[in-house]
């Protein structure tokens, strides 16, 4: 596992070995997501280099915990089973150790949310993975930001602020966890609390297919098994900003985008993901 750099070359460095590791580990990811994304999450985290496994009942998630290298947690579409079996597989993470990507899609919404993330914050995920409005919205949720109420409104499952909006935020979020909030957007923040990273890359296309920001909170997860938390944020992050960049490059719409895509995931190297504009400086 790398350690969390603070240079821009440093990060560069640990990145390129992370896809390294990646591909060589081929790590199991368990994935509790909604069955709206379920198959694009699933055929992301392959296309990157990991194992996928889709459980649903509190079970499995105990038992993927033990058995897998990551798991990823997403809130988008929950059905009354999720009441238990997306605490119940945190909670595991948390007592294991083991690396968990919290994705709070629909944020808001509803009184069951409200709940299930109120029982998430103490175990602390390792990466939080959000729109700029549902970074903003969980860090009030769980008392961390204590600026001025402005912001974190979800349209649905759309951001209506800024990704710069909500960097105070994401800080707060990733300090409080010990770990790195990826804020997905036109150009991607992420933060260990201490630095802020910029990934610049994709495609607008990118928002006009469902799935996109939970199929990287799946492949984010893939990375967490192998690196730190502000590596894995980071590395996956750049993925999809240079596969989204290269299959829009042929792509007719938003259907042969997302084919274009998969391939392009599965197909990126190294020297493709060093060439992803990345700047960094203190949180």
């Amino acid at each position: 596992m790398t350690v969390a750099s603070h240079t821009l070359d440093e990060l560069r460095k640990d990145v390129a070995l992370a896809l390294g590791d990646v591909r060589a580990a081929t790590p199991l990811v368990g994935s509790i997501t909604n069955a709206i994304t379920m198959d694009f999450v699933a055929n992301a985290q392959l296309a990157a280099g990991g194992s996928a496994a889709m459980i649903y009942l509190p079970e499995e998630g105990v038992a993927m915990a033990a058995a897998s290298g990551a798991l990823y947690l997403n809130l988008g579409a929950l059905l009354p089973l999720h009441r238990d079996s997306i605490p119940a597989a945190a909670r595991a993470c948390h007592d294991l150790g083991r690396p968990w990507v919290l994705d709070p899609v629909g944020i808001g919404i509803g009184s069951l949310r409200e709940d299930i993330l109120s029982e998430l914050r103490a175990c602390k995920p390792t990466i939080v993975r959000g729109n700029a409005s549902e970074v903003i919205a969980l860090a009030r949720a769980w008392g961390l930001d204590d600026g001025p109420e402005q912001g974190g409104e979800v349209r649905g499952v759309d951001a209506t602020d800024p990704v710069a909006a909500a960097s105070r935020a994401a800080a707060a979020l990733a300090r409080w966890t010990g770990g790195a909030v990826a804020v997905s957007g036109p150009e991607d923040l992420v933060t260990d609390g201490r630095v802020a990273v910029s990934v610049t890359g994709g495609s607008p296309l990118m928002s006009r297919v469902t799935g996109f920001g939970c199929s990287l909170g799946g492949v984010l997860a893939v990375f967490a098994a192998v690196a730190d938390p502000l590596t894995a944020a980071v590395a996956g992050t750049a993925c999809y900003a240079a596969a989204g960049t290269r299959a829009a490059e042929g792509a007719q719409g938003p259907a042969s985008f997302k084919v274009a895509f998969l391939d392009a995931l599965y197909n990126l190297d190294a020297a493709a993901l060093a060439a992803v504009p990345l700047t960094i400086e203190e949180a």
